[in-house]
């Protein structure tokens, strides 16, 4: 008799594909080629990849790519037209698909950001007005997967995440997408900087590997709300730890800051992201 597959076989097997992926962005990549990494058959497994991921595997690759040229616009000085090659477009193709997810041109992207938008408040200096209110968070509870490296390239370990909750039928109500970075990227080498990619879950949920658990301390947290790509979270945190936190009077408590996601790109585009960040406060 041939030995069935469990969930475990599928969530290894399609994290072989997410690996692929991530590692092959600037390749052409053969849809043939990732199933014959899952071992699964050709037929079906864009819908097995499909009902464990929420997207089918061209979305996938679609996604990373336009996050990836983000961040590159922003960050980098590297041509528009480079940016569109990587991503597998020309630049007529790569400008209304960068439009149809961001809001705007990939080159007023660069030159200005998200807060560029007509809706966007500015203060008297011409600075996007922030979102920003003190609140008594709750204690946490976090299921997670540790990552290290650069904290833009987190989303890997988000997605072994969503694998695993997915085949191990652990996902439920009023959850919402944690990330915790342990360390300042400012002085820690990218490659040495650590984070967890993770999910709030009940206290009592058994957790297993390779999830870890984290308990993050409840109290009075400053919560910045970022509207945008996460591409932009940069400018987030420098507002608030070089504008507001020393014009507040309070004082950062020492635990690492963490983010919850209102949304994901799953389900919003990147100029509709919500992202909530808590800098805990003594």
């Amino acid at each position: 008799m041939t030995k069935g597959l469990t969930r475990g076989d599928y969530d290894e097997r399609l994290g072989r594909v997410r690996d692929y992926i991530y590692d092959h962005l600037d390749e052409d990549l053969d849809f043939a080629r990732l199933a014959e990494i899952a071992c699964l058959s050709p037929h079906h497994w864009h819908r097995i990849y499909h009902a464990l991921h929420g997207e089918t595997a061209f979305a996938t690759v679609r996604r990373l790519r336009l996050h990836r040229a983000a961040y590159e616009l922003r960050q980098t000085t590297m041509p528009v037209e480079r940016i569109a090659e990587r991503a597998k477009y020309d630049s007529a193709a790569f400008a209304r698909v960068f439009k149809e997810q961001f809001g705007m041109p990939p080159a007023r992207y660069r030159r200005e950001g998200v807060y560029a938008e007509p809706g966007c408040n500015r203060n008297e200096e011409g600075s996007p007005m922030r979102e920003i209110e003190i609140r008594q968070a709750p204690p946490l509870t976090v299921a997670g997967i540790p990552h290290r490296g650069p904290y833009m390239e987190i989303g890997r370990a988000f997605d072994q995440l969503h694998n695993v909750l997915t085949t191990r039928a652990l996902y439920g109500p009023s959850q919402h997408n944690v990330a915790v970075y342990f360390d300042e990227a400012a002085i820690t080498p990218p490659a040495d900087c650590r984070s967890l990619a993770g999910r709030s879950v009940r206290p009592a949920m058994p957790i297993a590997s390779p999830l870890e658990r984290l308990e993050l301390a409840g109290g009075e947290h400053a919560v910045l709300r970022h509207r945008g790509p996460y591409a932009e979270l940069g400018a987030a945190y420098d507002w608030l730890f070089g504008v507001w936190l020393p014009g507040s009077g309070r004082e950062a408590a020492d635990r690492p800051c963490y983010e919850i996601y209102i949304n994901t790109p799953m389900d919003a585009a990147p100029k509709d992201l919500i992202t909530d960040i808590y800098l805990p406060l003594k």
